[in-house]
């Protein structure tokens, strides 16, 4: 019988699990994604996933399964030369050096083994030019801070831009482990010429054409959109100009169809949407690079959103200067709603038309779906251009966005016309205040916007026209509105409470998107280096330590704090200022889960070791 401390050890052996590689042992790593396999260091060893965890020469580390890592004895180099007979015998006979395809004498395989052999060694062959397909230390690095994936490896660009010349490390590589056979030496020119090398680079990074999983319930949910949208801005209003606007009164009483339309309204809307283009013209502002297209391509953006807002903010004090009567805007409020959703379902038709004609690749990854009304409420184009004039990215910050303090404005005079006061109310001066500090932080970091979903994978449709002309400057302006009819008074400690909850969101708000957009950027930059990764083999990395290792989409906890901060001063009589909180909640839980989904599918197990590290989420029960 064993002794106690013997017994003891070999139950420790008994239940070790079956590891083959040891900690520290050099092998061969096959790339995620790939059949290609490359040198690694076994550094880990998760005893739960059954997972090593390995570094590549470039500084890569990625979790492997033990099927994905060989040892290098699988890869024989081949002998030298000189390890053969004398000068004089490989003069007059063919060396005695093996080659992979000669098995040795005694030893002779059958003529099936044989083939498949042969077979093995031209699929090596031809899957090593993959090998510069492999990212780079600098494209692994590249970060897309929030996991969020739109960002693509511009390894295939600099191959072209090299003319698609084979790399020396092929032939290193071939020499090395013996991947050529003796027949196909005479055939490596025709292998590594640059037609075959173009055709596989181009069959790597081909994209899906189709976009295959529909959102917002597909054709049909978009279709209901199309319509539902309109008429929720349009019953919001209604409602905000009753006297007891409780879900109780809802549908408020309806207008005459007639008055919804005024053609001088129309006239000044487009007055002040052509003006926000002129100023968008102007070449004052530096120019940007925008992240890499699907062709590896990028666009440049004038940023002046800034220099807009302030000429605007001129402008309206010029006229309230001469005394010129803003109040008209908020007397025809509902038909200014009208003419900007008549406008921008326009716009969206004018859109669509013109997307059956962009080329492939310049169609949207999310709104290609073959599907007319799914791809024209989600857009088809994903940067629609007249010129240098890039529509999208004009509407995403531009008419709606300043639009919407303007529109704050006007509803603190009326406010003060309408209740003779010679102050507006400390509630109105902290919404008005609370969202001109949003709107000036959105314009003031316009560049951050480049590399934000909308601009990146979403594409021109009626879903970002509508929103951006008339859902963000008719229904974000909800709480001022609610306010001019139904005055709500609240006390200074109140008050206090309200800006210290306001302060803390947009502060959450603010560091955790310059964390992922400075890193997005550069992430080689010094003031960064506190910050760590966990890099994945699409050349882009998952914080997991600052705002995005606290928690997932810190920027979204943010967002939700301000928009009850915002909501608050309009006390708790009614619900319908909270409309705001509520509709951006539902919009966060929608974005969250996508984005969820969308990780998991893109980064694989770099996805599973992020979410060990960062468990919590803001919706954890959710979905």
């Amino acid at each position: 019988m064993a002794e106690p401390c013997e017994s003891a050890f070999l139950a420790r052996i008994w239940k070790m699990p079956n590891r083959r590689f040891a900690d520290g042992e050099v092998v061969m790593g096959r790339w995620p994604g790939s059949v290609l396999y490359y040198e690694v260091q076994v550094t880990n060893y998760d005893d739960v996933t059954h997972l090593y965890t390995v570094k590549y020469k470039d500084g890569t580390e990625l979790a492997l399964k033990e099927s994905d890592i060989k040892s290098q004895s699988s890869f024989k180099p081949r002998k030298s030369q000189s390890s053969s007979s004398s000068p004089s015998r490989r003069s007059t006979s063919r060396s005695r050096s093996r080659s992979p395809g000669r098995p040795a004498k005694g030893r002779r395989r059958s003529s099936s083994q044989s083939r498949e052999r042969k077979d093995d060694k031209k699929k090596i062959i031809q899957e090593t030019n993959l090998a510069l397909l492999k990212p780079s230390e600098n494209n692994t690095r590249r970060y897309n801070g929030e996991p969020d994936s739109t960002e693509r490896n511009d390894t295939s660009s600099k191959i072209l831009e090299q003319k698609l010349k084979p790399d020396l490390e092929i032939e290193r590589v071939l020499d090395k482990y013996s991947l050529r056979p003796r027949e196909e030496e005479k055939k490596k020119e025709e292998i590594y010429s640059e037609k075959k090398v173009f055709e596989m680079v181009k069959t790597t990074e081909k994209v899906s054409s189709k976009t295959k999983e529909l959102e917002f319930g597909g054709r049909f949910g978009t279709f209901v959109l199309i319509f539902f949208l309109p008429a929720t801005v349009f019953y919001l209003l209604l409602m905000c100009e009753q006297d007891d606007p409780s879900l109780m009164n809802f549908p408020p009483p309806m207008p005459a169809l007639e008055s919804l339309w005024e053609a001088r309204v129309f006239g000044v809307f487009l007055l002040w949407f052509f003006l926000q283009a002129l100023f968008y013209l102007l070449p004052i502002g530096k120019v940007v690079e925008g992240l890499p297209l699907s062709n590896g391509t990028k666009l440049q953006y004038r940023i002046n959103g800034f220099y807009a807002f302030v000429l605007t903010a001129a402008i309206i004090g010029i006229l309230l200067y001469f005394q010129f009567e803003l109040h008209y805007l908020y007397e025809h409020f509902l038909q200014f709603a009208v003419s900007a959703a008549v406008f921008s379902m326009g716009l969206s038709i004018y859109l669509y038309i013109r997307s059956l004609k962009a080329p492939e690749e310049d169609l949207a990854p999310g709104g290609n779906s073959g599907y007319l009304v799914y791809d024209f409420f989600t857009g088809h184009e994903l940067n629609p251009r007249i010129g240098s004039f890039d529509l999208k990215y004009f509407c995403e910050l531009r008419p709606g966005l300043i639009g919407w303090v303007v529109i704050n404005l006007v509803m603190l005079l009326a406010e003060m016309k309408i209740h003779n006061q010679s102050m507006p109310s400390l509630s109105m001066i902290l919404v008005n205040s609370f969202q001109l500090l949003y709107v000036v932080d959105a314009l003031w970091n316009e560049e951050a916007v480049l590399t934000t979903m909308d601009i990146t994978h979403d594409g021109f449709g009626f879903m970002l026209a509508f929103g951006d002309l008339v859902w963000v400057p008719f229904v974000y302006s909800l709480q001022a509105f609610y306010l001019v009819g139904h005055p709500t008074a609240i006390s200074w400690p109140a008050a206090a409470a309200i800006i210290i909850l306001n302060g803390i969101g947009y502060y959450i708000f603010r560091s955790a998107n310059s964390q992922k957009n400075s890193f997005r950027r550069n992430p080689a930059d010094p003031k960064l280096a506190y910050l760590k990764f966990i890099p994945t083999a699409t050349g882009k990395g998952l914080l997991v330590t600052g705002w995005w290792g606290f928690v997932r989409h810190p920027n979204y906890l943010g967002d939700i704090i301000m928009a009850l901060a915002w909501s608050l001063p309009c006390g708790f009589n009614h619900i319908l200022p909270y409309f705001y909180v509520i509709y951006f909640i539902c919009l966060l839980v929608h974005r969250e889960a996508r984005d969820e989904h969308h990780c998991k599918k893109k980064y694989g197990l770099a996805w599973e070791r992020y979410c060990r590290r960062v468990p919590y989420r803001i919706f954890p029960y959710i979905y």
